[in-house]
């Protein structure tokens, strides 16, 4: 049998091209060796050994012994390739940076541009003043939602592999050089990266930064989560959509509006909250379009299902709801149908427990143009009276929302307008379960027909006598749990709506089960941590891959003194810590392929490092001067990926 090359060996993955996560390093065309499950040295792998299953080693838990690797992103596990010959080949795990933010980046024109930079409308850099003598373009520390992906016939120069490229968007940013928050006060910024992959190892390389003009959408409102459609887009999200009721008062929309038009009153509440969606350009550039029919919710990290139609997105919102939107036509998200779920019994913390079933209420049909167009138009008054006070009127809902109770009547005859232009309100009144706390990513394993939704935590309006709860809504648990979980959907087809209508959809969810779950402590443990370092905790991002059968889990904590990044295999059941992200850091960015030009890739970023809390009262001091010398004062986040390291394989002389 002729032996295979390394690189040959790594991307046997059932019989196509697949695997190694990008390999930095090391993989050269000479024979490579395998081990057993004993661990025995093989001869090298053949060529009629086919891939059988993945499974990861993993990374140690955080310690302050080693303050080091608390204060960047660490990994120390490891991935094993198992072979239809009962052969398994090893690989070491490693992250890579594209960038910190804040560095100079090539342009693709021959000069550079600044990482993770800020704009305004009229794409001018937005600058930092508040500090004399240290003005500098503002930048962030928050990067989120990334896809990676290839576009056909790319043109962009200097690429000397394949040309691939990567969305990214950044949320937020921290504080400004006064050390003074601006959360939500800047318009967020997303770049297209192309990526020179050389087909020899998978390595990835920067070549050109691209910052989208975002002026086409009205500018971007605290993008987070994202995904990749099936047919390449890179889907983004606007979380925490401003309360067009309140408006007037919302010091932080007036800040976003200065910043991003120069008037603290330009800014039209109704055009953030939706879904944008970005297109690469060969020559390695991107438009934007934002669609206005999927409701306007926290969205965060959508999920489009294989039927190209089928929309489940999270709700990263204080009683907040699950919502689908159907769309007409297939890889076309500009007209469609809006759901959202109204549970029945049986929701449970326990995995074994047979779950809730679910129904679901349409809100309505538009199209993203007429939703715009409403957008554009009408004012908060007239579509509903939204009220904190009990009116003693049998005409108004009660409700909660984002933990405050209010009371509210639509207007006659708005009734489409306030299902996409105040979709929370809306859901309430139409009898919907508007009850979780802080759902945040999904993903879909297509094979089993599952879908998994991340419930970042269990407390609040979820919890049975708590002061939000509602009966009505059938989100019960008896205790909170603040660690939160994973929720698995079964998806369907042959669906009615509840008032009996067909869902022209067969990947409906139908019944959700608890998946997996974080562990509250009773007491914080020797590092400061609240919930069990050996189980997940406040879950965030979620990607799914098919290949590996393995869900990948980011956690956004409080309760973890370094947020983690985990890897849940759906067969074996088996939960694995991949890396751990700098402390006071979020995991974010998360990105799966199973295959680009034939390679697999993990992506990954962080944000906010060293964004200290009452937990890291026991390591503030230590780790703060780390991650400042790490990432620029803290003003710094990285954007990057895992490689895969051979240098822990015995290689046969080939």
């Amino acid at each position: 049998m002729a032996d295979l090359s390394r690189r040959k060996a790594l991307k046997l993955f059932a019989g196509a091209p697949l695997l190694p996560l990008g390999a930095s390093s090391l993989l050269s065309a000479c024979g490579g060796s395998s081990t057993t499950a004993s661990g025995a040295v093989t001869t090298p792998v053949t060529s009629t050994a086919s891939y059988v299953s993945t499974s990861f080693g993993a990374s140690a838990a955080p310690t302050l012994a080693n303050a080091a690797a608390m204060a960047t992103t660490t990994v120390s596990s490891s991935l094993s390739v198992q072979y239809s010959d009962n052969t398994t080949q090893t690989y070491k795990l490693a992250y890579q940076p594209f960038f910190i933010t804040g560095d100079m980046v090539p342009d693709g024109k021959g000069g550079t541009v600044l990482a993770g930079g800020y704009y305004d409308i009229n794409n001018k850099p937005i600058l930092d003043r508040s500090v004399a003598g240290k003005e500098r373009q503002f930048y962030s520390d928050a990067p989120d939602g990334t896809s990676l992906l290839a576009v056909a016939n790319p043109t962009v120069a200097g690429v000397k592999g394949k040309a691939v490229f990567a969305v990214v968007q950044f949320e937020y940013t921290t504080r400004d050089l006064a050390d003074v928050s601006q959360y939500g006060l800047l318009p967020s910024p997303i770049a297209v990266l192309t990526l020179d992959q050389d087909q020899a190892t998978g390595k990835l390389t920067l070549v050109k930064y691209h910052n989208v003009d975002t002026s086409p959408a009205h500018g971007l409102w605290i993008t987070c989560g994202a995904s990749l459609s099936p047919w390449g887009t890179h889907l983004s999200s606007e979380e925490y959509e401003p309360d067009a009721q309140t408006i007037g008062s919302n010091a932080q929309f007036k800040g976003f509006s200065k910043n991003l038009f120069g008037s603290e009153t330009a800014a039209n509440p109704y055009h953030y909250g939706h879904l944008p969606e970005v297109t690469v350009n060969p020559d390695g550039t991107g438009s934007i379009r934002k669609h206005y029919c999927l409701g306007r919710i926290s969205h965060e990290l959508v999920q489009v299902m294989p039927d190209n139609r089928t929309v489940l997105m999270g709700d990263d919102y204080t009683n907040g709801g699950l919502f689908v939107f159907v769309a007409d036509k297939e890889k076309d998200l500009s007209a469609g149908t809006l759901y959202v779920a109204k549970f029945g019994a049986g929701f449970s913390l326990d995995p074994a427990a047979a779950g809730a079933p679910i129904s679901w209420i349409n809100l309505g049909h538009a199209t993203s143009a007429e939703i715009e167009a409403l957008a554009n138009t009408v004012k908060p008054a007239d579509i509903l009276t939204s009220v904190t006070a009990d009116p003693q009127d049998s005409s108004y809902t009660k409700m909660y929302l984002d933990g405050k109770a209010a009371w509210v009547k639509v207007k006659p005859g708005m009734e489409k307008a306030a299902a996409f232009l105040e979709t929370h309100r809306y859901a309430n009144i139409v009898g919907a379960s508007m009850a979780f706390t802080k759902l945040e990513g999904t993903t879909v394993n297509a094979r089993d027909k599952i879908a998994y939704s991340a419930l970042q935590n269990i407390q609040g309006s979820m919890v049975r006598n708590n002061a939000a709860w509602n009966e009505k809504h059938a989100i019960t648990v008896e205790k909170a749990l603040g660690a939160g979980g994973v929720m698995a959907h079964k998806l369907a087809g042959g669906q009615k709506d509840t008032a009996g209508a067909t869902i022209n959809s067969e990947w409906m969810p139908v019944q959700t089960t608890m998946l997996i779950t974080g562990e509250d402590l009773a007491s914080a443990d020797a590092l400061g941590n609240t919930a069990n370092p050996e189980r997940i905790a406040n879950p965030d991002n979620l990607k799914f891959s098919e290949k590996m059968r393995t869900l990948f889990i980011g956690e956004d904590s409080g309760q973890h003194v370094n947020n983690m990044l985990w890897a849940y295999n759906v067969d074996t059941k088996t939960l694995t810590r991949l890396a751990t992200m700098p402390s006071g850091a979020e995991s974010t960015g998360l990105h799966v392929v199973d295959d680009l030009n034939g390679w697999t890739y993990i992506m990954s970023n962080f944000q906010h490092a060293g964004d200290w809390g009452s937990i890291h009262a026991k390591v503030q001091t230590t780790l703060d001067p780390l991650i400042r010398a790490n990432y620029k004062d803290r003003f710094g986040a990285a954007v990057g990926y895992f490689t895969a390291d051979l240098s822990s394989i015995r290689l046969a002389k080939g």
